[in-house]
């Protein structure tokens, strides 16, 4: 079983990024397009004509807007009465963007600067990094571990003692969540007096949207360290799981450009909600009625694959 992964988890990671990522060669830049319509009419949008770019409909304005503030779409155009367009100063491939725009027409163009502190890439990164590590604690610090108490004997030999199996178990996601949050909170104030990221909303939200992701991926773990005895085997199930969700839940790049279909199961990954939530709280200030539908999932989620490992859980 150890061994089959060697084989398998290239194949099936190279074959999932194959699918995610299909089509010509990737575009140089994510244009924004308002209205959707608008991507319709070449004619009166000449724009539609210049290879490289990847054109996104945009319904919503203000969402947009936010998006180019955080890197996840190079530039915005709105073409209504008057032709308008939002860049973020700070990105590159915005200002190249621009540039490719205004070449394209020969009217006059409104130009918008995303208002607010400008979002570096950094600042945009941050809460992604920070999840991410998390991640990695909890589903290796448990899914590993817990397998590798039942391969010497130490789960048989606390089969004989009064303890039960989800007692065993809570005392598992309790002590690891101590650790994780510890360490992270030492990573995070670090990594703030180095670099100085902007955290917009409340602290204390954020670290509670860190505790419920962080419970929630533990319970993740459980569901892989309830029944498996090989170390190796397991190893590479947390591999195959941590990697996609790794690239597919908005930590190191924008979800904009991937295959749709993949974007919607991203919503399945617990790490994408916890991203998605750190991220609005740190870069735009987002109160608690904002990511009470992350926090939710985060929480639902956690309860049922707390029920799940716990069903699954045998000693020997």
């Amino acid at each position: 079983g150890g061994m089959s992964w060697h084989f398998l988890f290239p194949a099936m990671i190279i074959l999932g990024f194959a699918f995610a990522f299909s089509g010509g060669g990737r575009p140089a830049y994510k244009v924004g397009v308002h209205p959707p319509e608008a991507l319709e009419d070449s004619a009166a949008f000449p724009l539609l004509a210049t290879r490289y770019l990847e054109f996104i409909p945009v319904d919503n304005l203000d969402d947009a807007i936010s998006k180019v503030s955080r890197h996840q779409l190079d530039i915005l155009v709105s073409r209504q009465s008057v032709v308008r367009y939002w860049i973020n100063e700070e990105s590159q491939k915005g200002h190249l963007a621009e540039k490719v725009l205004l070449g394209s027409y020969d009217g006059a163009l409104t130009k918008e600067i995303v208002g607010g502190k400008q979002v570096r890439y950094v600042d945009w990164l941050v809460p992604g990094i920070l999840a991410m590590n998390m991640m990695f604690s909890a589903l290796f610090g448990v899914g590993w571990m817990i397998v590798r108490y039942r391969k010497v004997g130490y789960l048989k030999r606390l089969k004989a003692t009064p303890t039960r199996a989800y007692e065993f178990l809570i005392g598992q996601i309790l002590s690891r969540l101590v650790v994780i949050m510890g360490s992270s909170t030492v990573v995070f104030a670090g990594s703030w007096a180095l670099i100085r990221f902007p955290v917009n909303g409340s602290v204390l939200l954020l670290a509670l949207v860190f505790a419920v992701g962080t419970f929630c991926l533990i319970s993740l773990g459980l569901v892989f360290a309830a029944r498996f005895t090989n170390e190796e085997l397991v190893g590479g199930l947390l591999n195959f799981l941590t990697w996609p969700m790794m690239f597919l839940s908005g930590v190191w790049f924008s979800l904009e450009g991937v295959n749709p279909m993949l974007r919607k199961a991203a919503l399945a990954f617990p790490l994408t909600h916890i991203v998605n939530a750190a991220r609005g709280i740190m870069i735009d200030g987002e109160t608690i009625v904002d990511v009470i539908p992350e926090l939710s999932i985060l929480s639902i989620l956690s309860i049922a694959l707390l029920a799940v490992g716990s069903a699954l859980f045998k000693w020997e």
